[in-house]
């Protein structure tokens, strides 16, 4: 019943950022969100989710958390089968590359946003996997 109420929500989420061009659905408490658009790895199938995100200079990056789950999540995949995503902020469109932080990027990354969202450190504490940072570039 939760997966169902959660995949309700980002439904319904996704379609009030796209509707108000982010005016509505971009803020979820303290978090910012944004449309992540990745290509299915193996329906082929553009994906769209709405996900919590921060700003890394020009770049985006997300916390590939899961609520803390086991197992990655499926766009988590999509992106490492096809690293080309699209995110929707506040109205615009950006294409972007995908990769994973690591090293000492990632630790400054998940140090940011631990802080900035504390529920990632609960989500550690429920999983065995490293949870992945996910830096997005914006490619013209």
């Amino acid at each position: 019943m939760k997966e169902l109420f959660i995949k309700w929500f980002m439904a319904l989420n996704t379609l009030a950022l796209r509707l108000t061009s982010g005016r509505l659905g971009g803020k979820l408490g303290t978090q910012t969100i944004l449309v992540l658009t990745t290509t299915g790895r193996k329906t082929g199938q553009r994906r769209a989710i709405p996900i919590a995100y921060f700003r890394d200079g020009a770049n985006f990056f997300i916390v590939a958390s899961n609520w803390g789950k086991d197992q990655q999540a499926a766009w988590y995949h999509n992106l490492h089968a096809d690293p080309h995503a699209q995110l929707e902020v506040g109205g615009k469109s950006i294409a972007t590359l995908a990769h994973d932080a690591e090293g000492d990027e990632y630790e400054r990354l998940w140090k940011y946003a631990s802080e900035h969202n504390p529920p990632y450190l609960d989500y550690q504490k429920m999983t065995a996997r490293r949870i992945p940072i996910v830096i997005f570039t914006p490619v013209p």
